[in-house]
């Protein structure tokens, strides 16, 4: 029997898809159904299920840790989504410009996101420990500060007359004329140096030991710690987003820029008008995935709190509340209230995705 040329590519094409149709099913929809079954259940892996009907979900509406990990998740996708988009837009914008050696920084810029993330996360626990590279840089700064202070009087000082002393000679100089700013830095350092060498001038004696990591002071409503994780996580995730951007930029045909260009649109008209519109689509995939991922923050809570030894109630969220409760130290697993959590997980992610869909940046380009 000879098969139709219309139903042999739909049987090739469903061969192909057989891996994904598989790993979609088994792995994806049949452990959704499983987790929507176990939420209506007591079950602790060994016994076999108790139906309790809703009483998982009332018990997750009554659990401050419950609702402090809600309140986590929110917050940490609503600031790392923001900031690494806009980031990831400024950096694209910045690196899709004909600059010369574009291609390193362009390499250069992306070496964060090949970071593993318990790479990154040792990397926090250095940075943000007690004798670690935030709180010394911090120490140093605010001990420099006379010599920063001076400095920049010295610097203001000496350009100011500067500018004047060129323009009474017919002379129209900026007040930030950039060869005559480096004149001005080198005698405010030198200046610097000489009243430091007399003694007129003293560090200040400063020792920051703020604790980021075993706290629970907040600050803007977030614990320290929290805020730690989202300058660690946006840094890492901004370099995959440029790229994505960076891409989308280089579609946006050249021809539009050469017509701004000719009826004279300012870079901002150009940005608003051109290319923000034509990258909308971009930008929705960007915020959506930026979205997704941010909701399921789990790895680096677990290796922060881990670790650094960062209070629980401090760095957890939904995806680690989840976890906490299939494998919580010392008990029995509670397989039923994490399933419950996982399901408020999921419909929280469609839901804010959604939202920012109807609310925010569409996938529909503009036309």
């Amino acid at each position: 029997m000879r098969l139709k040329a219309s139903s042999l590519e739909a049987l090739y094409a469903l061969l192909l898809l057989l891996p994904f149709l598989f790993t979609l099913g088994v792995f994806f929809l049949y452990a959704f159904l499983r987790a929507m079954v176990f939420s209506f259940t007591d079950y602790n892996l060994f016994d076999p299920p108790r139906w309790v009907g809703l009483a998982n979900y009332l018990r997750l509406v009554q659990d401050p840790l419950f609702l402090t990990a809600l309140k986590h998740s929110l917050a940490y996708s609503l600031i790392v989504t923001t900031l690494q988009t806009l980031l990831a837009l400024l950096l694209a914008l910045a690196l899709n410009r004909p600059l010369r050696g574009v291609t390193f920084f362009r390499t250069l810029y992306y070496l964060p996101s090949v970071v593993s993330t318990a790479a990154a996360s040792l990397l926090l626990l250095w940075l943000f420990q007690r004798t670690g590279v935030v709180n010394q840089g911090l120490s140093f700064l605010l001990g420099s500060l006379p010599f920063l202070a001076l400095g920049f009087v010295l610097f203001a000082l000496v350009q100011g007359l500067g500018v004047a002393w060129w323009r009474r000679r017919g002379r129209a100089l900026p007040l930030l004329d950039p060869g005559l700013a480096w004149v001005s830095l080198a005698l405010a350092l030198l200046g610097v140096y000489v009243l430091v060498q007399v003694g007129w001038v003293r560090p200040w004696e400063v020792r920051v030991d703020i604790p980021w990591l075993t706290t629970r002071t907040t600050f803007l409503g977030l614990p320290y710690p929290l805020w730690a994780i989202i300058l660690m996580n946006t840094y890492t995730t901004i370099p995959t987003f440029m790229v994505i951007l960076l891409a989308g930029l280089k579609g946006i045909p050249k021809t539009l820029y050469e017509a701004a260009a000719l009826d004279g649109a300012s870079p901002w008209v150009v940005l608003t008008r051109i290319t923000l519109p034509l990258l909308r689509p971009v930008l929705f995939l960007v915020v959506t995935l930026g979205l997704i991922g941010t909701l399921q923050l789990f790895d680096q809570v677990l290796f922060v709190g881990g670790a650094g030894g960062a209070p629980l109630e401090s760095t957890i969220t939904l995806a680690y509340y989840v976890y906490g409760n299939v494998f919580p130290p010392g008990a029995s697993p509670r397989v039923g209230l994490a399933s419950a959590a996982a399901l408020v997980l999921a419909g929280l992610t469609l839901a804010v995705v959604l939202l920012q869909r109807r609310f925010g940046v569409g996938e529909r380009g503009w036309s």
